[in-house]
């Protein structure tokens, strides 16, 4: 490949004054140099200088560009000044992509850290809403060049040999951003704490408490923390952990060996194992719940299925009866956040929960049929859990090796039976192969996430109430983060409640989410709020919402289905009434004060 001569007609090109071609140039030479270390030196220098350009859109491309290409390159100071001017830039999406990029620079000298840390501070007093974004820049900093922080530590911190220094306000965010740089060198630097003051020290264990994500854990003198040498093991108790997970899945298949009783216990204290490792790991936190909430729905189907539930008339049994409904319903919603909250799910992983949520709407149609004494409602759920049952191997054909024993593939070998039979007799089999059916094995991927929203803006914290005349509409910023979610355009909607029991939820622009990196958005809208007058403050609640259509196009598939005796009609199989729609709180609520004033006349 002749470098120059490309390079120099790439950099002509980029200098065209149509963005079309500037945005054609920069990502072509950025897919250019991914696969060349060499060319990836030779356009850092036009890079950076298309981060002046006029265009907000090259800019932002560049800055992209230069992030994606960072491995194989080290910034020249004159270059990191170039690159940090574009802080003074009014546009937060290029302000925050350039964090983004500082995360994964490789800076050349301490003079350069300390001008990337000057000029960040300076970005902070200036847009204070940066905070997080400047705060997770600085953490990623530090722990990629602890060598060159740790000579300018004294200096960061405005420590003495000889003298006391006055302690530094905790509640600066400025001192703080200080500080996560400091600590993140620190980890990988363990001759730093030598450097630090007695109320370092203190400031560490308040961080870290109330900062974990931005402050890691460290060995200080005197103090039992994690210590960084674990830290070479992270690796492999990772893998053990991934190995805990599916033996702890497998255990669960053993149940079906014990009594009702003894079943239910293991399924339990499983269940807290999974819920603890989540807690203690928090990257393995999605595989985990994921694994957890799944056992939880076996333990609420185990529980349904008692047998003193169905030994007895249900009238005599009326307190259990509501129970099993309940639990029946809380697998169907558990179903749904299993489907629809976690990725990298892959078809087995899909069709276990869909066999899980057949078998819950199974239960619920046998209750049904023991508590009611019309027959539409019981005819109604038939023919739609026929219907379900239809779907499953078209959906799931290649995964029903796997559903040997269950609750599926005995209903599917007398499914012909099924279609042709009356309501009440089609509950009975239902009824007994629910109660003999083997549990179905949940095998896991290492890609599962779980799908988590963080609020950043309103914080909650503010006593002081957003007041506006009552009718009339005040704005609210809100600013969030999204981890893991796929399509966040289509599915993620704000809801704000209001005191008096009112819930509005708004569906966000496109244009209001921004995407970060990879697995990552960024939601900055406005969301307006109205009402009329109150006679004092009071709190609204605001939360976001993973919206879901269980509506797959499966239906269309049905084609010309078998008819069943009951139905009146042979478009009843070809209908949709199964499609449910939902949303799944995504967020922790945060609690805003509001004010409408009434109206002056």
């Amino acid at each position: 490949m002749d470098s120059p001569r490309i390079f120099s007609e790439f950099e002509a090109r980029g200098k065209l004054g149509r963005i079309e071609v500037r945005n054609a140039a920069v990502e072509s030479l950025c897919m250019l140099a991914q696969a060349s270390a060499s060319f990836a030196e030779k356009c850092l220098d036009f890079l950076v200088d298309m981060f002046n350009d006029e265009i907000e859109e090259v800019r932002l491309g560049s800055i992209h560009a230069l992030r994606k290409i960072s491995c194989h390159i080290r910034l020249r100071e004159d270059q990191l000044d170039t690159v940090l001017a574009v802080l003074e830039d009014s546009s937060r999406d290029i302000r925050e992509a350039l964090h983004e990029l500082l995360c994964y620079t490789n800076v050349s000298t301490k003079d350069g850290i300390h001008l990337a840390l000057v000029e960040l501070l300076k970005n902070l007093a200036k847009y204070p809403t940066d905070r997080n974004s400047i705060w997770k820049c600085l953490k990623y900093m530090g722990s990629r060049h602890p060598t060159l922080v740790l000579p300018i530590v004294p200096e960061l911190l405005s420590t003495h040999p000889y003298f006391d220094t006055p302690e530094p306000d905790m509640d600066d965010p400025a001192y703080i951003a200080v500080l996560v740089l400091v600590f993140n060198a620190a980890k990988t630097c363990p001759t730093m704490s030598a450097l630090f003051s007695d109320h370092t020290f203190r400031h560490y264990a308040y961080l870290r408490d109330s900062l974990s994500d931005l402050v890691p854990p460290l060995q200080l003198p005197g103090r039992k923390m994690v210590s960084v040498s674990d830290s070479t093991n992270h690796e492999l108790n990772e893998d053990s952990s991934r190995l805990f997970v599916q033996q702890s899945l497998d255990r669960a298949q053993t149940i079906q060996h014990l009594d009702s009783q003894g079943a239910q216990e293991l399924l339990k204290l499983t269940i807290r194992d999974l819920q603890r490792l989540g807690e203690l790991q928090p990257e393995l936190a999605g595989m985990a719940e994921f694994s957890a909430t799944y056992l939880q729905c076996q333990l609420l189907l185990m529980k349904s299925l008692q047998e003193k539930l169905w030994n007895v008339a249900a009238p005599l049994y009326l307190k259990q009866n509501v129970m099993a409904a309940s639990a029946a319903r809380q697998i169907v919603e558990h179903t749904y956040r299993l489907e629809f909250l976690y990725s990298g799910l892959g078809s087995r992983q899909v069709a276990t929960i869909h066999h899980m949520r057949l078998q819950a709407k199974a239960l619920q149609l046998i209750l049904t049929a023991r508590t009611s004494r019309g027959m539409e409602t019981v005819i109604s759920m038939c023919e739609k859990f026929l219907q379900e049952l239809e779907i499953f191997p078209r959906c799931f054909a290649a995964e029903l090796q796997h559903f040997q024993e269950s609750f599926v593939e005995k209903l599917l070998e007398v499914l012909p039976r099924l279609m042709a039979c009356k309501p009440m007799e089609l509950v009975k089999i239902l009824q007994t192969t629910l109660r003999h059916s083997t549990i179905v094995l949940l095998k896991l991927t290492d890609q599962v996430h779980k799908a988590s929203a963080t609020i950043i803006e309103p914080t909650g914290e503010s006593d002081n109430p957003l007041r506006f005349t009552s009718g009339l509409v005040v704005a609210l910023d809100v600013d969030a983060t999204l981890e893991h979610v796929q399509d966040p355009q289509s599915i993620i909607k704000v809801q704000v409640t209001y005191p008096d029991g009112q819930a509005h939820i708004i569906h966000p622009k496109p244009a209001d989410f921004r995407n970060p990196g990879p697995g990552r958005h960024r939601l900055i809208t406005q969301v307006y709020l109205s009402h009329t007058a109150w006679t004092e403050p009071c709190q609204v609640e605001v939360r976001l919402l993973l919206a879901y259509c269980s509506n797959k196009g499966r239906t269309s598939s049905l084609g010309a289905s078998a008819r069943s005796p009951w139905s009146d009609s042979a478009e009843a199989l070809l209908q949709a009434p199964n499609v449910i729609e939902g949303t799944i709180n995504l967020s922790k609520q945060v609690k805003v004060y509001l004010m409408p004033k009434p109206t002056r006349r």
